[in-house]
């Protein structure tokens, strides 16, 4: 609700009247021009229509798209039934377009840190770009002088890399050539990159030089298959541990091979579009990563889905590329942006804003000089975005914040009718939207949950649509997103015309498809984007994945969900989330961090349950400037780690947990009785977070296992 995410103010009661009067006589002073000028009406209408039915009146009967009701999308144009044709179609329609876009490094330097650290700072130059016949060149190039490598169609090939251009072009390559790309996490760490690299039994790994010298070096030697090693930004120096049998090339000389190679009998290398595009080892959340086998048609569907939500996308758009490339999210928004004429520049969350870590302070970041109108984030980020500008607001002087909260607070009544806010939009949150360069016109969440605070946050002050989507690596990243005039929060919009979503009856949890007055039960996705299965994991893939009578294919999520009466989704809970704690309860871990994640105090947070025991207990990461200032508001001091080990800062830290709990109208049992304070962020190098910085509760289980015990070894009084 609107209220209870309105921010709190202290201005004088009269004075405040006052105000409200004038907003008042502004509001209907402005209305009918408004009305009559901007197209938010239609906008208004749409929000209000129903987005999807079910196909059926039968209990448990699939959803689908108003759009696609008869029959489900699969192609994006006609006769491109595989990726090589989409990117063909797209570099004759848009030949000279600027498509691939890298900023030019002027100048490395070594900044020295107060506590003696020394942090590498870079000044970055404009973007220089790739049109779409330069990619395709280079793509061409590069495929053929694999084969002269030896590889193989249908055969596997590794790529181990940053997000990057050079990422983009190897990859059409091989969706040209029919070999089967098998992507890895830059930042997975050398168990899960052995067992990746063996188990698809790869001879070529796609990477870069630092990725080289700092992961594939320690590695190397326990994959014996591996026969090439191609760097992408040029030659490497050699280390002495080289192991005899595996060359290094670099990508140009690969492409120089490729140009001179006679391709004359190379057609029946095309791909079908059953065949495998992908094998997408997933960030693992849980336990060791799995290879997702995702097929040319699987993504063509996918992406088809996902455009339909974008309204007017094509030439003008600009889309900043620094999510992983590995990461189903970030490989489908690239994909439907060089499909439809967009420009894609690349970036990398060290050199994102002005203040990102690797930018040297005075110098921009990729965002200011890109300007883009479209961006990809997961909630983490957002989350972090929303944090840093809320302390900003906090350090105003009282009239500068006040301002500031009118505006937000006003802007948020107004959306919640569906209006618009032309003149707070231009005088108070100009300066919060040049934070992302000031043009963006579409915001795309996915890979979790979107907190409801922190995604009109966004709307109010980056003055765009958040579109939240949900899908799975599994359903090759499709599955719903909101349309962008839907305004609600905490949905995940109605299914994309790629697919349909029924909800099966889950009785340990008590949700069933006939609850009133939302169906509720575990979500699962059919349709052409649904995924062939798991690689080499038979007994996996016949658990996760189903056939119907009608030989639709079925994908069982393992979230649970509700359908609301416009055929929009709500995810409400997660099977492997839920305990039962001693007494009976279920608690779901998942809605008590939703409720507790985004206090100024907490920068991460896991919940913690047992069956074995009554009460729930957490890992809290606390903000370092709120903690210290909580400790010396009361009279704690120390060095971080003395605060953070400190039981009387535990104690201190849980009050304020519990009254945001209680605020969030959480049951008794689900508050945490008892909370470790880690003095360390997760983060994906850690090993206790994935790539999309979702909890690996495995990891932050084992990693906290002592923490337990002693949270656990004695009765809370």
């Amino acid at each position: 609700k609107a209220d209870e995410m309105k921010l709190k103010h202290n201005i004088n009661p009269v004075l405040l009247q006052f105000i409200n009067f004038i907003i008042l006589v502004y509001s209907f002073v402005t209305y009918i021009p408004w009305y009559i000028l901007s197209g938010s009406r239609q906008a208004i209408a749409k929000a209000k229509q129903v987005k999807a039915r079910p196909v059926n009146n039968k209990p448990g009967g699939a959803y689908r798209s108003v759009n696609s009701l008869h029959c489900l999308a699969s192609v994006l144009y006609p006769g491109c039934d595989t990726l090589d044709k989409v990117f063909k179609y797209a570099k004759t329609k848009y030949k000279d377009k600027k498509l691939l876009g890298t900023r030019e490094i002027l100048k490395e330097e070594d900044e020295i840190q107060p506590s003696g650290k020394v942090f590498k700072k870079v000044i970055l130059g404009k973007y220089t770009w790739l049109s779409y016949e330069d990619v395709y060149i280079k793509a061409v190039n590069f495929g053929n002088g694999l084969a002269v490598l030896g590889q193989q169609p249908k055969t596997n090939i590794a790529i181990f890399c940053e997000t990057r251009a050079e990422w983009m072009i190897a990859a059409q390559a091989c969706f040209m050539c029919n070999y089967q790309l098998v992507t890895l996490y830059a930042t997975l760490g050398g168990p899960a990159i052995v067992h990746g690299l063996n188990e698809t039994e790869v001879t070529t790994i796609i990477t870069s030089k630092e990725l080289m010298q700092t992961k594939l070096k320690e590695i190397v030697s326990q994959v014996p298959l591996l026969r090439h090693i191609i760097t992408v930004d040029g030659k490497p120096t050699m280390w002495s541990e080289f192991p005899k049998g595996v060359i290094v090339h670099t990508m140009a000389s690969v492409q120089a091979m490729g140009a001179k190679a006679d391709t004359g009998n190379r057609q029946q290398a095309r791909p079908m579009p059953s065949d495998i595009a992908v094998i997408m080892y997933t960030s693992g959340s849980t336990g060791v990563p799995k290879g997702v086998m995702i097929s040319h048609c699987n993504i063509i569907a996918g992406i088809t889905g996902m455009a339909e939500r974008i309204p007017n996308l094509g030439e003008k758009d600009i889309y900043i590329g620094y999510l992983p490339l590995a990461h189903v999210l970030e490989l489908s928004a690239e994909l439907v942006c060089l499909s439809h004429g967009c420009r894609i520049g690349y970036s990398s969350p060290q050199t994102l804003a002005d203040q990102s870590s690797k930018i040297k302070k005075g110098s921009k970041g990729d965002v200011t000089t890109l300007k883009p109108t479209l961006m990809a984030a997961v909630p983490e980020i957002m989350d972090r975005i929303y944090k840093n500008v809320m302390n900003k607001v906090n350090e105003m002087t009282s009239f500068q914040r006040n301002l500031f909260i009118l505006a937000y607070n006003y802007k948020m009544e107004q959306i919640s009718k569906g209006y618009t806010t032309p003149l707070c939009d231009s005088l108070i949150f100009r300066k919060v939207r040049m934070l992302l360069g000031g043009k963006i016109r579409i915001l795309l969440c996915g890979g979790a949950p979107l907190s409801a605070a922190t995604q009109r946050f966004m709307n109010i002050c980056f003055c765009c649509p958040v579109g939240q989507g949900y899908g799975l690596t599994e359903s090759a990243g499709a599955g719903t997103i909101t349309e962008v005039w839907d305004y609600t929060t905490g949905r995940v919009g109605a299914p994309l015309v790629c697919c349909e979503i029924k909800l099966m009856n889950w009785e340990e949890g008590g949700y069933y498809n006939t609850d009133k007055p939302y169906p509720r039960g575990e979500i699962l996705i059919g349709g052409q984007n649904v995924t062939v299965g798991y690689y080499k994991n038979e007994l996996r893939t016949k658990k996760d994945f189903s056939v119907d009578e009608n030989g639709q294919r079925w994908l069982h999520t393992g979230d649970i969900g509700e359908f609301h009466q416009d055929g929009c989704l709500k995810i409400i809970d997660r099977k492997k989330d839920l305990v039962k704690l001693q007494a009976g309860e279920y608690v779901s871990l998942g809605k008590v961090e939703a409720a507790l994640k985004n206090l100024p105090l907490v920068d991460n947070i896991c919940v913690y349950a047992s069956s074995f025991h009554s009460y729930v207990i957490g890992f809290v990461v606390p903000n370092q400037k709120e903690l210290a200032e909580l400790a010396r508001r009361k009279g704690f001091k120390g060095t971080w780690e003395e605060i953070c080990n400190s039981a009387e800062m535990e104690r201190e830290v849980l009050k304020v947990l519990a009254e945001a709990a209680m605020a969030a109208n959480l049951e008794k049992f689900e508050i945490p009785v008892k909370i470790r304070l880690s003095p360390d962020p997760w983060t994906p190098e850690t090993g206790l977070v994935t790539d999309a910085f979702k909890l690996k509760r495995k990891e932050l289980t084992a990693y906290y296992q002592t923490d337990i015990d002693r949270m656990y070894g004695k009765n809370v009084k």
